[in-house]
């Protein structure tokens, strides 16, 4: 590091180098593992979600489960190369929300963070139960205890999160190659199998296709696309989070977005094929991909490899959401939608207000499901189908108003995905409108309402602050300094050295209640105030109430009405005790007087803290 001292002996500024965070920062593959489990995971329920509907029709519906899945797969094309636009055009992160906020006005790029910020805390909720559900598939007596299981592994993600983001990839790395092997042996297996191997995870459980069947209509095949594209949520944290890359941060979050493409497609395709050559049925309680598990594998070791594997990353695919959100929330607080708290970093690049916030909103959604993925699935993804169109929009007028080369193919791929996703956004939201979508659609708006009432509060102080303007020049005024006190002590003595340093005039203030008790003990303190001496008058200001914050409030207002020209503090003198749990034992007096001076004054508050 070099330092750089300025003129007139300032003090010397500290540069670091460029670089100097780049420890904390994302590689291709660590981005991959960081911010893509959500998109790889859903593998596990993605096909499970086109087969539960397809279920409607019977034997007969769950044939079309194949050209379902490779329309979610040309739509995740679609999604990938246009994300990786949006990376190239919008470097700074924000995915939707940045798209949204150059080409298509404020409202709607508020739209767009809050169906990011809806889907960012579902994820996490869903991902932990879907995980959950995995284990207890494999091992049914944990299903009564499928809570506590969540909120313990929501702890864990938190913590691990609250270390960094590239410690939480490095963590990950581990889970996401062994799962993606998983997956790929058992679709390359399976591919070689005429029949299953075992159906032992099924046998006694109940079949959940319907008796009186349905014909597949195009309402049906829609119904199941919109189902199986839950698949697809993920596709855009990278996007979101590209400033959390190492440089070049575009070209290597581009590189982790095809990566994830490439990997859900095959694995996606891949199941599908196997639920359609072993004609599966789904039954209740046991998870589509065990079932394929144990008819590819064999109800063996391999296939509790699967379910641990499943379990641990869809678990963990909650990541996803704690690398995307604060970075999300660091854009707003910096626009002034949030507070500004969310922009703030602690140590390892880490949004830790954000981490924190995301937890707890999302351990109170764990409480009211209860840990079932079927209470939370329904309102999953339509945020992220709002977010997709809203970015796939936006990124049509990117390149009208750009008409750099090809600009019209480029404008045609956006625009059919914005076609695609706006479709699935209309299906989904009718179809599970009743099951519980209907909360979304009413939490959307509330949001962005939050965002901004936060934003025209920020635009009051601001105007108060008189930002942006050239302020002023200081100038001196009367210092009057109040100092409260009780007794004679040595913290007495140390809060009027601190006062007489501070202000032009010093006066001590003494409440006085009209109990006997109390008058006796104020008259003492002023026969031993006059036989002191300090230099300071002591002023008795006698109270009623049983009350300490309200007479030394009115007080400094009356001095404020009558001496306008006056700078008045209070200095508030309080013992600090040498153990913290000492605190408990004092009387809180210095707190409730500060407390009372800050809300009903103008006065400046300084709160002397004496070390015992």
């Amino acid at each position: 590091m070099s330092a750089l001292t300025a003129e007139n002996g300032a003090t010397p500024v500290v540069e670091e180098p460029p670089d100097s965070g780049a420890r904390h920062k994302l590689t291709a593959v660590t981005g991959l593992a960081a911010l893509s489990l959500d998109a790889m995971a859903s593998v596990a329920y993605g096909p499970e979600a086109i087969v539960l509907v397809l279920a409607a029709a019977g034997g007969y519906g769950l044939g079309f489960t194949l050209p379902v899945t490779l329309a979610i797969a040309g739509l995740l094309a679609v999604l990938v190369a246009s994300y990786r636009q949006v990376i190239a055009a919008f470097p700074d992160g924000g995915g939707s929300y940045a798209v949204a906020k150059a080409h298509l006005g404020r409202r709607t790029s508020l739209v767009a963070a809050g169906s990011l910020v809806l889907d960012y805390v579902l994820n996490v909720a869903v991902a932990v139960t879907a995980g959950v559900a995995a284990l207890t598939s494999a091992f049914p007596e944990l299903y009564g205890d499928r809570l506590w299981i969540c909120l313990a592994v929501l702890v864990l993600i938190t913590g691990v999160n609250l270390r960094g983001i590239v410690e939480s990839a490095r963590v990950f790395i581990a889970p996401t190659a062994v799962f993606i092997g998983a997956i790929l042996v058992l679709i390359v297996v399976g591919l070689f199998r005429d029949a299953p191997v075992s159906t032992a995870a099924s046998a006694g459980h109940a079949s959940v296709l319907a008796d009186n069947a349905t014909t597949v209509g195009a309402l049906l095949l829609l119904k199941a696309f919109a189902s199986g594209c839950s698949a697809l949520t993920g596709v855009e944290a990278i996007a979101n989070a590209v400033p959390s890359f190492r440089a070049p941060a575009a070209k290597r979050a581009m590189r982790a977005e095809v990566a994830l493409g490439a990997l859900l497609g095959v694995m996606l395709i891949g199941l599908s094929v196997l639920i359609s050559r072993f004609g599966l049925q789904p039954v209740e309680g046991v998870t589509v991909l065990a079932q394929l598990a144990d008819a590819s594998l064999g109800h063996n070791w391999a296939f509790y490899v699967i379910q641990f594997a499943t379990m641990v990353l869809l678990a963990l695919s909650a990541n996803t959401s704690f690398g995307g959100l604060p970075v999300l929330l660091k854009l707003l607080a910096r626009d002034n939608y949030l507070p500004h708290v969310f922009g703030l970093k602690a140590d390892r690049q880490v949004h830790r207000h954000g981490v924190v916030w995301l937890a707890v909103v999302s351990a109170g959604l764990l409480v009211f499901s209860g840990g079932d993925t079927n209470t939370l699935v329904p309102l999953f993804a339509i945020g992220v189908f709002v977010g997709f169109t809203i970015a796939q929009t936006g990124m049509v007028l990117h390149w009208r108003r750009g008409r750099g080369p090809r600009w019209a193919a480029k404008a045609l791929l956006n625009g059919l995905g914005a076609v695609l996703t706006g479709v699935s956004a209309i299906v989904v939201t009718a179809t599970k409108f009743h099951d519980g979508a209907w909360l979304i659609v009413i939490a959307l708006p509330v949001l962005v309402l939050v965002f901004e009432a936060v934003h025209r509060a920020y635009g009051r102080i601001g105007e108060r602050l008189g930002v942006g303007r050239v302020p002023e020049p200081p100038h001196r005024e009367r210092s009057l300094v109040l100092v409260p006190v009780s007794s004679l002590t040595r913290l007495t003595s140390e809060a009027l050295t601190a006062a007489v340093s501070l202000g032009d005039e010093v006066r001590a203030l003494t409440v006085c209640h009209p109990d006997p008790e109390d008058l006796a003990a104020t008259e003492a303190l002023e026969r031993d105030w006059a036989l002191w001496n300090p230099g300071v008058p002591l002023v008795r200001l006698p109270s009623e109430r049983r009350s300490l914050g309200r007479p030394i409030t009115a007080y400094v207002r009356d001095l404020e009405a009558t001496e306008p020209g006056t700078r008045v503090t209070v200095l508030v003198p309080e013992a600090e005790p040498e153990h913290l749990w000492q605190r408990a034992l004092q009387n809180q007096r210095g707190a409730v007087v500060a407390h009372a001076v800050r809300r009903d004054t103008n006065a400046v508050v300084c709160r002397l803290r004496f070390r015992c």
